[in-house]
């Protein structure tokens, strides 16, 4: 069985736009002015398999694809990254990008940390060592639902639950959420999309035209607005 990408997502409450802000104020305001951060631009690579070293991201600002490329050169999409998340290679945590690319889908900030600074600003602060064990628990849940949910659902309930789960992130707002729209859009092309539900692009192109004909999507050139949250989580089963 192919190994799974692992995302650690250390929530709003922990991570916010902020980065790290304080939650009892002194301690975690000191990792903000203290972790080391670098910038990216759309397009840029922050993660290739080639890289030997350990490395952890968390995302402040932006969206990262992570993506692997197949035998025959084609890359496929295998998770979309919001802020607030931990991404890349640090066995201490049990964190593994495995053959694995990441690479900046707009500007994004990120707080790059080594080992040293992983035990430094994240394992010596019990409230956060204690939230990336709970976070390692639901991953393992989550992984178990895609699982099952790759056998049990048709392909557009899963194209649903996709596009779901990513309006519900956007709508926080850590996607391509435009600040005067009332509802959330989802900046990805339909590959992407496909990639994320465990399917084709041509299904996909197929069935998202079903969504905008039953008043849940409204479809636009590289962005899928989401007009009905609520009916489109009825159609993901």
């Amino acid at each position: 069985m192919r190994e799974k990408l692992r995302v650690l997502e250390l929530g709003q409450d922990m991570v916010p736009a902020e980065h790290f802000t304080p939650v009892g104020g002194g301690r975690m305001t000191v990792t903000v002015e203290t972790a080391p951060m670098k910038t990216y631009s759309a397009g840029e690579i922050l993660h290739s398999p080639q890289q030997p070293c350990e490395v952890l991201f968390i995302l402040k600002r932006g969206r990262v694809r992570i993506f692997r490329v197949s035998a025959d050169g084609r890359a496929l999409t295998t998770a979309i990254i919001s802020p607030g998340t931990i991404f890349g290679e640090m066995v201490l945590l049990g964190q593994r990008m495995y053959d694995n690319f990441a690479e900046a889908l707009d500007g994004v900030t990120v707080c790059v940390m080594s080992r040293a600074d992983v035990h430094k600003f994240l394992l010596s602060d019990p409230r956060i060592a204690a939230r990336i064990t709970e976070i390692l628990g639901r991953r393992l849940a989550d992984l178990e639902q895609r699982l099952s949910d790759s056998i049990f659902k048709s392909v557009s309930q899963r194209i649903a639950a996709t596009l779901t789960a990513l309006a519900a992130r956007a709508e926080v707002p850590a996607g391509r959420l435009r600040p005067t729209a009332r509802h959330a859009q989802i900046a990805l092309t339909h590959e992407q999309i496909a990639a994320l539900a465990g399917t084709s692009r041509e299904t996909t192109t197929k069935v998202l035209p079903e969504f905008a004909d039953r008043g849940l999507l409204r479809l636009a050139r590289g962005r899928i607005t989401v007009l009905d949250p609520e009916h489109l989580s009825d159609a993901a089963g």
